[in-house]
Formats: structure tokens, C-alpha cells, sequence
């Protein structure tokens, strides 16, 4: 089979002749304009620049929070007259030489390309590129499908004749189908790999954290007051803690005595995965115990990890406003309800927190009425997401849709969150963030109006032009809903 195979490859090589060999560019430049606040920073700018483009390219990433209506190509140039001119030509009427432009409008449902002259590509290449990324942005995995949509548009930007469809379809007739299934599975090997490597990158960050402060996390778990409500529900969390730093321990080392070879398999790469979520887990409960012990004992540094424990509560107040801003939530009394909370809970932490700090009331019991009060969030915004999706869902199925599409975004959040005592000890849907109720929505919303667009037919393929506001503009772009 292997001679057969190599046979095929030099007759496909005598076909390509002396074809040039592809280059591989990392991007010149990265520049992230994320004014939607949907996007992974860390994981999008450690993956972006490990794409390879064909020539030198700047990629550029642009979010906004918009509506279903919107020109997206307008906007995205209007967004670059303002505030990057330098992503327009020195005449003002195409994108700049060497320029990638990705722009994503989560609440709008739209994604869009742009580029250079010299980068340009066909319509139908444009099309590619977005719909690369829809199923992605569909489940609110923003992050995840811009760095799809990157990864595609590398591939077909600038692409050399002989790795072209065209070229492929052509010279399949002579073996080029056997080497494809060929190049498919060095591919699906070559994305394995690079997934484990993430994983240990991932792990191996955990695991060293928390081999290192072993000894102090013991020494912590062991001063911690039983009597408390709270530091018996952490110590109950750490009995089982030596066993899984055990269980950490072999992973570690069944992960790292893979070879190369072996990280290509999938089964293998799962054991990364896992090795590289129980580290994290670990890390994490290590950094509870540590806040548990300081705070029940008022230990040097406990206002620090008390205001850790307040933290995502305040986030959630800092981030209901622009919920209860949002034109399908005007009228609804839910929407009145959660602006009752966000006046009173704002003086409400101060005073609780003034109350420990002063020592009118035990940590325990501070923790007990920061439980109830995001509790009673949780419940306004569990009432507000029934109402929400009333107004809009049209159907039992759209509601269904709608929920799916939330509840997975609650999941996905939550996992996100910084570690704190109360997150720790409680199940995942506890409490519900703010953050992850807005992008459920939008996420919901998204998946709804799909559905709508597909039974109507009213917004199939991708729109170019820039609009009225455009002018004479005419650079390469286009715009698509998802």
C-alpha cells in the first residue's frame, strides 16, 4: 500500500512540474478592536499567530454589538474612517495593501471580510471564510470562530495555483483522490497534536502551581475552623484532594511519555485534555482553601480574599444596566424587578462589607447573605430569561432553541469564573452571571433567527456594498448572517 501510495505521489508531482513551493507567513500584525467584549484575548492572540497566511498579511479583528438590520460592511468602514484610517488606501476607496480585516457583530448576527487589493479573493472564497465560522458563532463560541474564520482565510488568501480546488478536482483523476485522503488525515494528525500540546501547556501550568504550594495548601486545610458552615463544606472539597493530585500525578506522566506519534491519535489527546482540566480544578480549589483559611480567621490579607468573594457579584452589577438596556426588554416588569436590585444590592455589598470589616458580623454569616443575594439575582434573571423568551420565540421550538442555547452559555461562563468559596461549594447553576445570561441571549437569538432565515430564504448569501454613508468606496468585502 505504501509503495502504491508513493507511486501516486511522484505522478502527481510530475504533474505540478516545478510549482513554487508555498511560503508560510505569520501575521505581520495583530490588532484586536473588541468593542462588543465577546472575545478570549489570551487564547485568540496565542492562536492567531500561529496561523500561516501565504504572503506577509495584517489581520485585523473587529466586534460590535449591532442589529439584525445593520450594513455591517457600513459600519465596518465607517468604524475604520473614525478611529483607523490607516486601515483605508491613501485614495480612500479600497482597504489598505496588505490587510485582513475579520469583523464579527454577535447581536447582530453578522460576520464580514475584508481585505486589500492585493489580498483580495472571489465572492464565493468570502463565502467560505464566513461560513467556516457559523456553526461556532451559533453556540456563542466567538472566540473559537474567529480564529476559524482566520485559519480559513489563511488557507485561501493569495493561495497558490496547485492548492487550489480547481487544480485538486483536476488532478484527482490521476491518484490526486488517495492523496488528498492522504493529506486529510495528516491534517486531522497535525490538529491532534496541536490540541495536545494546548492541553500540556494548559496542564502543566496547573499542575506546577499546585505541586508548589502543596505544603502551604495542607497547612491552610488544617487551620481551617470545622465549626464553620463554610469551612466544612471546602474541607469536605479537600478530603478527596490528595487523591486527585494522585490521579494528576499519573496523567502527568502518561501525557508527557506520549511521543509524537502517539499525540496524533485522538484517544491520546483526550488523556491531555483530561489531565489538563483536573490540574486546573485543582489549582483552583487550592486558591479556595487558601481564601477559606484567611477569611474565616481573619488571618493578615483576609479583606483581599473577601473582596475576591464579592467580586463577581459587583461584575454582575456593573454589567445590569446595559442588560436592562436592551430594546426587547423595555415593558417587561422583570426588567423593573432587576433595576429594583441593581439600586438596592449597590449600597447593599457596601454595607456588608463595611459590616465584616468592622466586625458587626462573623465572615460566615457575611458569606451566607452574599449567597442570598446573588440567589435572588439568579432568580430575577431566570424569571427575566422566561420573559425574554417569550417576547421573541414564536414557537415552542424557538423556545427550546432559545433555552438550549442559554443554558449552554451558562455552563460555559461559569467554568470561566474566578474561583471563589461560594462557587466552589455550590453546583454550576447555582448562581447565573449577568455575562453569560447576555450572551446566552444573543446566542439564542442568533440560532432563532437562522432558523428564520433558512425557512424564508430572506437572507441567503452575503451582501456587498458599503451603503449610503460608503460613497465611493469599493474595497473588497462582504458581509453575511449566521
Amino acid at each position: 500500500m505504501k509503495k502504491f501510495l508513493a507511486a501516486l505521489a511522484l505522478v502527481l508531482m510530475g504533474l505540478l512540474g516545478s510549482a513554487p513551493a508555498a511560503l508560510a507567513e505569520t501575521p505581520t500584525e495583530i490588532v484586536v478592536e473588541d468593542t462588543a467584549g465577546v472575545l478570549y484575548l489570551p487564547q485568540l492572540r496565542a492562536e492567531l499567530e500561529k496561523v500561516n497566511f501565504h504572503d506577509p498579511t495584517k489581520v485585523v479583528i473587529y466586534t460590535r454589538n449591532g442589529l439584525w438590520e445593520d450594513n455591517l460592511n457600513e459600519e465596518t468602514l465607517r468604524y475604520a474612517r473614525a478611529n483607523h484610517p490607516e486601515w483605508i488606501s491613501a485614495d480612500g476607496q479600497k482597504w489598505a495593501d496588505g490587510l485582513f480585516i475579520f469583523a464579527l457583530d454577535p447581536a447582530g448576527r453578522q460576520v464580514g471580510t475584508y481585505m486589500g487589493e492585493d489580498r483580495k479573493v472571489s465572492l464565493e472564497k468570502q463565502e467560505a471564510i464566513q461560513e467556516s465560522t457559523k456553526d461556532l458563532f451559533r453556540e456563542a463560541q466567538w472566540t473559537d470562530g474567529t480564529i476559524a474564520g482566520v485559519k480559513k482565510a489563511a488557507k485561501l488568501i493569495n493561495q497558490p495555483w496547485y492548492q487550489s480546488t480547481g487544480f485538486i478536482v483536476t488532478s484527482s483523476v490521476t491518484g490526486g483522490l488517495a492523496l488528498m485522503g492522504l493529506g486529510i488525515r495528516a491534517g486531522v494528525r497535525a490538529r491532534n497534536r496541536s490540541k495536545a500540546a494546548g492541553h500540556l501547556e494548559r496542564g502543566d501550568a496547573g499542575f506546577s502551581s499546585v505541586s508548589l504550594e502543596l505544603p502551604v495548601t495542607e497547612l491552610n486545610a488544617k487551620t481551617i475552623p470545622a465549626e464553620s458552615t463554610y469551612g466544612a463544606l471546602v474541607l469536605e472539597k479537600y478530603r478527596n484532594f490528595s487523591t486527585r493530585y494522585h490521579e494528576a500525578v499519573e496523567l502527568n506522566q502518561q501525557s508527557h511519555a506520549f511521543t509524537a506519534k502517539d499525540l496524533s491519535k485522538g484517544a491520546n489527546v483526550s488523556v491531555t485534555e483530561e489531565y489538563a482540566d483536573l490540574a486546573q480544578e485543582l489549582d483552583t480549589l487550592d486558591d479556595v482553601i487558601a481564601d477559606t483559611n484567611t477569611l474565616l480567621n481573619k488571618y493578615s490579607g483576609w479583606g483581599s480574599a473577601w473582596d475576591r468573594q464579592v467580586r463577581p457579584l459587583v461584575d454582575d452589577l456593573e454589567q445590569l444596566p446595559e442588560l436592562l438596556s436592551q430594546a426587547e426588554a423595555q415593558g417587561l416588569p422583570t426588567t423593573a424587578a432587576l433595576g429594583s436590585f441593581h439600586a438596592e444590592r449597590i449600597q447593599g455589598i457596601a454595607q456588608l462589607s463595611a459590616n465584616v470589616q468592622t466586625g458587626v458580623i462573623t465572615p460566615d454569616a457575611a458569606l451566607d447573605e452574599l449567597r442570598n443575594m446573588r440567589l435572588e439575582l439568579t432568580n430575577l434573571l431566570q424569571r427575566h430569561s422566561e420573559a425574554m423568551i417569550g417576547k421573541y420565540a414564536k414557537s415552542t421550538s424557538e423556545e427550546r432553541a432559545m433555552e438550549k442555547a442559554m443554558d449552554g452559555s451558562r455552563r460555559t461562563e461559569l467554568r470561566r469564573s474566578s474561583p471563589t468559596i461560594l462557587g466552589s461549594v455550590f453546583d454550576w447553576y447555582t448562581f447565573y452571571p449577568v455575562r453569560s445570561f447576555s450572551l446566552g441571549y444573543s446566542a439564542g437569538r442568533s440560532s432563532v433567527e437562522s432558523a428564520r432565515s433558512s425557512a424564508n430564504s430572506s437572507s441567503g448569501g452575503s451582501r456587498t456594498g458599503y451603503g449610503s454613508s460608503g460613497g465611493s468606496f469599493s474595497g473588497s468585502g462582504s458581509s453575511s448572517h449566521f
